[in-house]
């Protein structure tokens, strides 16, 4: 989930912070008329995400450059798959190449850990979310390939929700007079999320009618202690010091969302290149 026109927007910072004044080894050593084909592979298996942006970034460097995409956002393809083929003035797509491989492999590098992450409690009614610890600049895209990987995404920025952290409550109060406030002044279909560490604060988000509760590092007994007390009154996000070990256990407990910045601070970027036809 992005916009296009934003994401043109930042193609054009991407292009001019790698060329710089001109590519001079594609300008001197490619003749201006010579073409070219190159395949996008995957080195490595992975699931798929910004494969679509990649090609954004060739044709907006060289609106002749020709980009036929043989995935989709979401797929998960084995090593040796192509992506991508890519054609057109070999001037261009050299000049392009490295930028547009930059991003999908990060991109997918998040979509492929995040499907490890969603996998380890497929077994369970708990749904994978991202949050907004992300990249400076890049949020918009990397919630794009946590969305690739099989999460849902979180609050988008700080105007997607209301989400009461302990700094919040201490300035107003209580729980239960934060709650109140937010629900007085927040859009009437806003909704609102505590912040609880622990089980007597749980009893009272929920008695002030919180929308979420987010269950932020608890143990596995407390966490299951506050399904217990809750019983589907409210949705339950458990959250903090959540790895791809600890995961399952979180989500047998039953709570219905867990959140993890994880496949976003340590994924690694995933091997593709960018390989001659021939």
């Amino acid at each position: 989930m992005y916009d296009k026109f934003s994401v043109l927007r930042l193609i054009d910072q991407w292009l001019a912070e790698d060329i710089g004044h001109v590519d001079l080894t594609a300008q001197l050593m490619i003749a201006p008329e010579a073409t070219a084909t190159f395949y996008m592979k995957a080195r490595e298996p992975m699931t798929v995400a910004g494969v679509e942006v990649a090609a954004m970034v060739f044709t907006r460097y060289d609106p002749s450059c020709r980009v036929a995409l043989q995935v989709a956002e979401g797929d998960a393809v084995g090593k040796g798959a192509a992506l991508a083929v890519v054609s057109g003035p070999a001037q261009s797509l050299l000049t392009a190449e490295r930028t547009a491989l930059n991003i999908v492999q990060r991109l997918s590098g998040i979509a492929t850990e995040t499907a490890r992450y969603v996998g380890a409690i497929a077994h369970t009614p708990a749904r994978l979310l991202d949050t907004r610890k992300t990249t400076p600049g890049l949020r918009m895209l990397e919630k794009h390939a946590a969305g690739c990987g099989g999460a849902l995404n979180h609050r988008l920025g700080l105007d997607s929700g209301i989400m009461l952290k302990d700094n919040h409550i201490a300035v107003c109060g209580s729980i239960a007079d934060a709650v109140r406030i937010a629900r007085q002044r927040a859009p009437v279909l806003t909704r609102i999320e505590v912040e609880c560490d622990r089980l007597d604060q749980v009893a009272e988000a929920l008695a002030a009618g919180a929308d979420v509760i987010m269950l932020d590092n608890m143990s596995i007994a407390d966490m299951a202690e506050a399904v217990r007390h809750v019983a589907g009154r409210a949705k339950l996000e458990a959250s903090g010091g959540i790895r791809l070990d600890t995961i399952a256990a979180v989500a047998e407990t039953g709570v219905d969302f867990i959140s993890t910045s994880r496949p976003f601070q340590s994924a690694p970027a995933v091997d593709i290149g960018l390989d001659d036809a021939a």
